[in-house]
C-alpha cells in the first residue's frame, strides 16, 4: 500500500517543500485514499495512503510518535504486526492505532535498527530519529516494495518511484552504461543499487540505510539466503508436509492482515489455481479474477487460459470475473502503461498487469497472486537446461538466459556507452557466492533475491499499485523461500518441475490444471511485431529524439526494422530486440527528456 517520499538536508538549509510536493503528485495514484506532510528542521516527508489495515485516521501518515520522538512514512505490509505488537504492549507500549504502521516504529524504539528482521512482509519505509537527527530506511527481503534514492552533497531525496524523484526536479539523468549492459543482457533487470539513470540508485533488498546529520552513511545487509542441504536429511515425505505448512501459513498471513476483501489473480496454471484452493475455505464468496487477450485467428497461438481458470472458478464456486482484451485495446492503452513504468519493463507482462489491475480495482483493494513460485520451485523450462548443460556456472547460466552476448551488445550500443561486460562478472560473481550446495541451488538462490526482484515482481507492484491495487505474493514469504532453497534440486525438477507445489495441490485442484503444460500465453498485439506495432516502434527509433540521444549504432537498428519478424530477430526471452531497445527509447522519451 502507499506512495511515500523524503527529503534530508545536510547543509542546513530547509528540505524544499515545492520539491517534495512535486514528488508527491505522482505518487497519488499508489495511494488514492489519503494524503500528507511533515516537517521537522532538515527534514520532510510525503505520503499517499492506500487504506488497507486500520482504516481509521489514527493511522494516517506521515505517522508521528511524539512520546518516542519518531516519524514514520510507510509502504508496505507487515503480515505478523498482530504477534509483534503483542510482544511491545508485553514491554509496555501503548499504542494509538489498530494497524501495523505503529508496530514498525515501536520496533524500531525496542529493537533499533535489527527490528527488521523481526518482520514478515513487505515494506519500504523511513524513520526519522528527532533526537539523534538521523534517518533510517529499510527494504524487505525480496525487494518488493520499491525505494528510489537520489543523492548530492546538500540533501538526500527518496521516492517510491522513479519518476517521482524526477519530478522533484535536480536529478542527474546521464545515462549510467553499466546499467545499460546490465538491462539489455538480463531482461531488463538492473540489480539494485544501479538504475539507467547515474543520478538514481536504489535502496537494495534485505538492507538498510542510515543517514547521519553531515550525510554519512552506514548501510548494512540483514538477510541472505542459504542454499545448503539441512544437516540432517529430509524425506521427500518431510520436504512436502512443511511446504504444504509453509504455504498455508503464508497464505494465511496475508489473508489476515487486511481490513478490506481480499481477491486472486486467477490465471489458470497451477500457482493462482493453488492459492484459490488453499482460500476457498477461508473466504466466503472469493473474488477471482482472470484476463486473456485477443486471437490472431485460426492456428494462432492461444491467448488466454479461461479453460484452466474457469475450472477452478467453478470447482470452488468462487465470484468470478474474467476480462478479455481487444488487441486495439492493447495498442491504444500502451503510452499509459509506459507513462506509468517507473523503469522500462520489457516484458509484455507488464500492460497486461496494468489492464488487469484496473478492471480489478474496481472491486477490490488487495489480491494474491502466484508471482515467485516459478523461480522459487524451479519451474521454468530453462533450468533443467542449464542443469544440462556444460561448462562454468557463468557459462551454463548466460547462454540459457542473457537476451544476448557481448558481442552483440558492441554491435548494438553508440561507442560512447560501451563498457566491458560488466554483466558477466556480475552473474559470475552472484552465482560463485558461498552457502550454495549445488550450480542449480546458485541458480535459484540468484533468481530469488536479484533477478526477480527487478522483472517480475517490480511490475507486480508497480502496475497495480498505479491503480490502487495491492497485489500480496505468497510464495515469496521469505520461510517458505529459505525452505525452497534448501531442497535437493531434484526434488524440485522431478515431473517436469515444481513438483512439491504439484504434490501438495494433488486431491485440492483439478488434476487437469496441475497435469497441464506450463502456460505461456502471449500478448498477440506485442508479440508479433507487425502493423500498428511495429509502425510505432519505427517511429521511436527513428524519432529526432532517438538520434540526438544517440543511443543505438544505426545500422544494428536499421538490420532490425528491416526483417523484424525474421526468428534471429528475437530474444529467446520474452519479445523482440526491437521492442528491447524501442521500449527503453520511449521510457527515456516521456520520463527523462521532459526534465533535462
Amino acid at each position: 500500500m502507499c506512495g511515500i517520499c523524503g527529503e534530508l538536508r545536510f547543509d542546513g538549509a530547509p528540505p524544499d517543500m515545492a520539491a517534495l510536493a512535486r514528488m508527491s503528485a505522482p505518487l497519488a495514484r499508489r495511494g488514492p485514499d489519503d494524503a500528507g506532510t511533515y516537517q521537522d528542521g532538515p527534514l520532510a516527508f510525503g505520503h499517499r495512503r492506500l487504506s488497507i489495515i486500520d482504516l481509521s485516521a489514527h493511522a494516517h501518515q506521515p505517522m508521528v510518535d511524539a512520546a518516542l520522538q519518531l516519524s514514520l512514512v510507510f509502504n508496505g505490509t507487515l503480515y505478523n504486526y498482530r504477534e509483534l505488537r503483542a510482544e511491545l504492549q508485553a514491554k509496555g507500549y501503548r499504542f494509538f492505532s489498530d494497524g501495523d504502521s505503529e508496530v514498525i516504529l515501536k520496533s524500531y524504539h525496542a529493537w533499533g535498527e535489527p527490528c527488521v528482521t523481526r518482520f514478515k512482509g513487505m515494506f519500504a519505509f523511513a524513520i526519522w530519529d528527532q533526537r539523534s537527527r538521523q534517518l533510517f530506511l529499510a527494504r524487505d527481503r525480496f525487494g518488493i516494495k520499491p525505494l528510489y534514492l537520489t543523492q548530492t552533497a546538500q540533501r538526500l531525496r527518496f521516492a517510491s518511484t522513479l519518476p517521482a524523484l524526477l519530478a522533484g526536479g535536480g536529478v542527474d539523468t546521464t545515462l549510467d552504461a553499466v546499467a545499460l549492459h546490465h538491462h539489455f543482457t538480463l531482461h531488463t533487470v538492473v540489480p539494485a543499487p544501479r538504475t539507467v539513470l547515474k543520478g538514481v540508485r536504489k535502496l537494495p533488498p534485505a538492507s538498510t540505510q542510515r543517514f547521519d546529520p553531515d550525510g554519512t552513511v552506514t548501510g548494512q545487509v540483514y538477510w541472505t539466503l542459504d542454499a545448503t542441504r539441512p544437516e540432517i536429511p529430509l524425506s521427500e515425505a518431510q520436504w512436502l508436509e512443511a511446504t504444504r505448512e509453509q504455504l498455508t501459513q503464508s497464505v494465511k498471513r496475508r489473508l489476515l492482515a487486511a481490513d478490506v476483501p481480499v481477491g486472486v489473480l486467477l490465471s489458470g496454471g497451477l500457482d493462482s489455481s493453488l492459492l484459490v484452493g488453499l482460500l476457498a475455505d477461508q473466504v466466503p464468496d472469493l473474488r477471482t479474477f482472470s484476463i486473456g487477450f485477443e486471437d490472431l485467428g485460426a492456428g494462432a497461438e492461444k491467448a488466454d487460459e479461461f479453460e484452466f481458470s474457469d475450472q477452478i472458478a467453478a470447482h470452488f464456486n468462487t465470484r468470478h470475473h474474467k476480462y478479455s482484451i481487444a488487441n486495439s485495446e492493447v495498442l491504444a492503452r500502451l503510452p499509459e502503461a509506459i507513462e506509468q513504468m517507473t523503469e522500462p519493463m520489457v516484458s509484455h507482462d507488464v500492460i497486461a498487469f496494468y489492464l488487469l489491475a484496473e478492471r480489478v480495482s474496481k472491486d477490490v483493494k488487495v489480491v494474491m497472486s502466484g508471482q515467485g513460485a516459478d523461480e522459487v520451485f524451479g519451474g521454468y523450462f530453462w533450468y533443467p537446461d542449464m542443469n544440462a548443460a556444460s561448462g562454468t556456472p557463468l557459462a551454463r547460466f548466460s547462454q540459457h538466459y542473457f537476451d544476448r552476448d557481448h558481442a552483440e551488445y558492441q554491435q548494438m550500443i553508440a561507442q560512447a556507452f560501451q563498457v566491458g561486460d560488466v554483466t558477466s562478472s556480475l552473474i559470475a560473481n552472484a552465482l560463485n557466492q558461498p552457502q550454495a550446495d549445488e550450480f542449480l541451488d546458485q541458480v535459484w538462490r540468484l533468481d530469488a533475491t536479484t533477478l526477480i526482484v527487478d522483472d517480475p515482481v517490480k511490475r507486480v507492484d508497480n502496475m497495480p499499485m498505479a491503480w490502487g491495487l495491492e497485489v500480496r505474493t505468497p510464495f515469496l514469504d521469505h520461510e517458505l523461500v529459505e525452505l525452497a532453497a534448501r531442497m535437493p534440486p531434484g526434488l524440485k525438477l522431478k515431473d517436469g518441475g515444481k513438483f512439491p507445489l504439484k504434490a501438495i495441490a494433488r486431491g485440492l485442484i483439478p488434476d487437469a490444471v496441475i497435469d497441464r503444460p506450463k502456460g505461456y500465453f502471449p500478448v498477440p498485439a506485442l508479440k508479433y511485431v507487425r502493423g500498428p506495432f511495429l509502425e510505432m516502434m519505427r517511429g521511436i527509433l527513428t524519432s529526432e529524439a532517438c538520434h540526438k540521444r544517440g543511443l543505438y549504432q544505426r545500422d544494428y537498428v536499421d538490420k532490425l526494422l528491416a526483417a523484424p519478424e525474421a526468428p534471429e530477430h528475437f530474444t529467446r526471452i520474452n519479445g523482440s530486440k526491437l521492442w528491447h531497445l524501442a521500449l527503453l527509447e520511449w521510457w527515456l522519451q516521456v520520463h527523462v527528456d521532459p526534465h533535462e
